[in-house]
């Protein structure tokens, strides 16, 4: 019996692999997955180097809530970004996307400059409100911190341009390195600069990966920047390149709102509280750069494509059986990172300044935040499919649901809470979140809203 199943499989193993060449949607995700295994390699020491030599003390809550906005603002400015301009490249081909491209940076560059610099003038306002619980110590070497780090980013916005131009031609290498860069400059940084700047050297190496990421994927798309966009006939109406980028963005902030609510509510419960907040979202951001993705991403392209040939039924059946498997993968994930977190946590991080305390801290932190593992992948996930079937105002409503029930939560925790309890208003809301986009999404396939003309391709 086995041997006549091991046969079969081997005779299947042709035409297996043929599919798999075939299959832009797999290639693409694999592709991805490749580049976000090497970010969570790195990551892993990234937070390794920084349990070392910070732990859950007072300066890590510092660099946590110096560092832990910028990565909120620069993903939800890189997923913005992403979100409207993949499907709107993918659609059009040569001297049109080449304008859309070029019109776009014209706009978006000078903002992300001013975004930036708003954000090293304003720095000891900003950190006030981002760490209201934080001693005046941390709370003066966190507005160092931050000002060092403000310029990543300017770079990590304009690479996502190019990143944007780079998957509508399904070229996904370069873009999915930024994790990549982004750690593994952050701990060269931070092993070789400690002794002389300490803390500082996390930052400097933050801002130095955006740097060479935004290298790559300029250098990687110079052939598709190089088109000339002035044969296209259709000047490009600037109402065109900030309408989607905005409601876009305005999306993002909002789930980033969620994250920096949760944030600055951990900063009221004690030194170390925000650090150990911090180590469980890094992981957290493991698991879900995992499950949503390699799918998402090459996802994206594929329902703007049906979306394009007028075929949205098709893509509408994607997204739901999409949505299946992320469901069922999600949930998994959050039962075992449940069930092996404090040990996981112990091998990970506890060496150093991380002691078996601040191991016990994080586990329990990262009880309340498990549950987000399923909302944050499902809503993200069906959020994207939106996007790209270019209904980008279903999404931003949902978004409002979030942040206002975690709101809510923290108001009615209030502060010392438990740290079990940290997470519980993030993990509500995002679950909230997803169950209203998926209402929305079987509502308006039921009804025909889904339909849409065919996009002319230019």
């Amino acid at each position: 019996m086995q041997a006549s199943v091991l046969s079969t499989t081997w005779n299947r193993l042709p035409a297996l692999l043929s599919q798999l060449r075939q299959s832009r949607l797999l290639r693409g995700s694999l592709v991805v997955g490749a580049g976000i295994l090497a970010g969570n390699i790195t990551g892993f020491f990234r937070v390794m180097v920084t349990a070392w030599f910070l732990g859950t003390h007072a300066r890590a809550d510092a660099l946590a809530v110096a560092s832990g906005p910028i990565d909120t603002i620069t993903n939800a400015i890189i997923n913005s970004i992403l979100l409207s301009f993949v499907p709107m490249l993918t659609v059009h081909k040569d001297s049109a996307r080449a304008a859309i491209f070029h019109r776009a940076r014209r706009v978006f560059v000078p903002l992300l400059l001013a975004v930036s610099g708003f954000i090293m003038l304003f720095a000891p306002a900003l950190i006030t409100f981002l760490g209201p619980g934080l001693a005046r110590e941390q709370h003066d070497e966190a507005v160092v911190l931050l000002r060092l780090i403000a310029p990543s980013i300017f770079f990590g916005g304009t690479s996502s341009l190019c990143a944007a131009l780079l998957y509508s031609e399904r070229r996904f290498l370069a873009p999915a390195l930024y994790q990549a860069c982004i750690n593994g400059s952050m701990v060269l940084c931070a092993l070789t600069l400690w002794p002389v700047f300490g803390v500082k050297g996390f930052a400097f190496g933050y801002t130095a990966g955006s740097a060479l990421q935004w290298t790559l994927t300029w250098l990687a798309s110079r052939d598709l920047r190089r088109i000339d966009p002035s044969a296209n006939s259709t000047p490009v109406a600037l109402r065109e390149i900030l309408r989607t980028p905005g409601i876009c963005l305005v999306y993002a902030s909002l789930i980033s709102c969620n994250v920096l609510a949760t944030r600055a509510f951990a900063t009221h419960g004690g030194p170390g509280m925000a650090a150990a907040l911090d180590y469980c979202l890094r992981c957290l951001s493991v698991v879900i750069a995992y499950l949503v993705y390699p799918m998402s991403n090459s996802l994206m392209p594929e329902i703007a494509r049906l979306r394009g040939a007028g075929d949205t039924a098709q893509a509408y059946r994607l997204m739901d059986r999409s949505i299946k498997l992320m469901a069922t993968a999600s949930v998994l994930g959050c039962l075992i990172g449940i069930a092996f977190r404090t040990p996981v946590i112990a091998i990970l991080f506890q060496r150093g300044s991380f002691t078996p305390e601040s191991t016990r801290l994080v586990s329990t932190v990262f009880l309340g935040l498990a549950p987000a593992i399923i909302g944050w992948t499902l809503m993200d996930l069906v959020s994207r499919c939106f996007f790209a079937l270019n209904r980008p105002k279903i999404p931003m409503f949902a978004a409002f649901l979030p942040v206002s029930v975690n709101l809510v939560v923290i108001f009615l925790l209030g502060k010392g809470s438990s740290p079990a309890l940290l997470g519980l208003g993030l993990s509500g809301g995002l679950a909230a979140g997803f169950l209203a986009l998926f209402a929305a999404a079987h509502t308006s396939n039921k009804v025909g809203e889904l339909q849409v003309e065919p996009v002319e391709v230019a």
